[in-house]
């Protein structure tokens, strides 16, 4: 019954990937519709990025009094009507109305559905079920591309979303009562794996009460801020780029950002199998290294194919990094406050999703979209050098953790 639920929670996170790509592979067919300068895009990401942080940052207590599965159906019935909505918009004032909901169906059931997947199953799966919100990001811009490259538009396409969306509603609806009962079976299990996960953490004996006292965690909260700002903003403007720089049809433009969201699935996937024998930092580092090596691809004078090479090689290097950093907040600072921090990385991951991307636009719409490759960059630097600097940090202290136990 626990594998089988599984499943279930894993068609929940395609639902919360489906409508992350979508505005981005619209965006260029949209813009003209509503006659909206570049940068609007933005200002919806960033509306659609505060509702989520708004109720990531209400999830603890949303969660604890409703439990996880009533949130997960009501956050999936709250996405699926915002993109009906969309489908429907007359305006951009519309647009702007169903981006609320859209953004606060999304913050509460991502939350639920990690800390849910992190008390009851296996480490590894933490990787695959980002994996699955992969796959839901993938498949928007599919489906997207279809809908702009034929007689039908870009409305047909969130329509055709919105109705997978109203799908899971019904899955999700039938197996409400599971939610609880596989929780209570797997309770005992997971308590002694989480134990033995965190056997080589830092005990926090020392350390301050406040967890943002903690030494290391604003770094770990930069990390993820440019980390999620770099995700969003190649999801976002990557059509734009294709279309207003490479040439690209604005078709052909959605299907090759569906392969950068490809690559993030297929690195995810391979990684919960990489995680038996590779550490989350090793797998960290390299995605980083990865990725910069793909966006410097984006800045290169070369033909446009390879450009395509270069949005999936950043989707391959991002894939690893998000699932392993969460899952290695409690060997960084301890499980006392790994559950607080977790919600602080997350509000934290979010905030540069909101605003890096509108960022880029604003930036974008005085000068041209060209500078997209070199955003890219300068975010996947940054990571890297805020990640490595952290790590730096834990050596230390685990080093001095160490001769402490020694002494003793």
């Amino acid at each position: 019954m626990a594998t089988f639920f599984l499943l279930i929670i894993y068609l929940a996170f395609i639902s919360l990937g489906l409508p992350d790509s979508m505005l981005g592979s619209a965006w260029p067919v949209m813009q003209p519709d509503f006659q909206a300068p570049l940068e609007t895009a933005g200002l919806l990401f960033m509306i659609i990025a505060s509702g989520t942080i708004v109720s990531s940052l209400a999830s603890g207590a949303i969660l604890k009094r409703f439990g996880t599965g009533k949130v997960t159906l009501v956050s999936c019935i709250m996405t699926a009507a915002a993109l009906l909505g969309f489908s429907f918009s007359p305006s951009l004032v519309w647009l702007i109305v169903c981006a609320i909901p859209l953004g606060l169906g999304a913050g509460t059931v991502d939350a639920g559905l990690n800390h849910y997947v992190a008390a009851h199953y296996k480490a590894h799966h933490m990787s695959w079920l980002h994996c699955f919100w992969g796959v839901g990001a993938t498949l928007s811009p599919m489906i997207m591309a279809r809908f702009i490259s034929g007689e039908s538009s870009w409305r047909g396409g969130y329509l055709a979303v919105s109705g997978i969306q109203f799908a899971l509603v019904v899955i999700l609806f039938l197996t409400l009562p599971l939610w609880d009962r596989v929780a209570a079976s797997r309770s005992t299990g997971s308590n002694q794996e989480r134990e033995d996960q965190e056997g080589l953490s830092v005990e926090d004996g020392d350390e301050p009460r406040k967890p943002l006292q903690i030494k290391g965690v604003k770094l770990a909260l930069v990390s993820f801020l440019f980390y999620c700002g770099a995700e969003a903003t190649v999801g976002l403007w990557g059509s734009s780029f294709l279309v207003n720089v490479k040439g690209l049809t604005a078709a052909t433009a959605a299907q090759w950002v569906s392969l950068y969201f490809a690559g993030i699935t297929i690195g995810r996937f391979i990684s919960g199998f990489i995680t038996f024998k590779i550490s989350n930092k090793a797998l960290i580092r390299s995605g980083q290294i990865t990725a910069l090596a793909g966006s410097v691809l984006l800045v290169l004078p070369l033909p446009s194919g390879f450009s395509l090479a270069g949005f999936m090689i950043i989707g391959l290097g991002l894939a690893p990094i998000y699932p392993c950093m969460l899952h290695e907040t409690p060997i960084r600072f301890g499980k006392k406050h790994a559950q607080t921090i977790m919600g602080y990385q997350m509000a934290v991951a979010y905030t540069g999703s909101t605003l890096m991307p509108p960022l880029l636009g604003f930036l974008a719409s005085r000068s041209t979209i060209g500078i997209f490759p070199l955003y890219i960059i300068v975010s996947a630097a940054a990571m890297f050098l805020f990640s490595e600097r952290l790590n730096v940090f834990m050596r230390k202290k685990n080093g001095k953790f160490s001769e402490q136990a020694l002494d003793a």
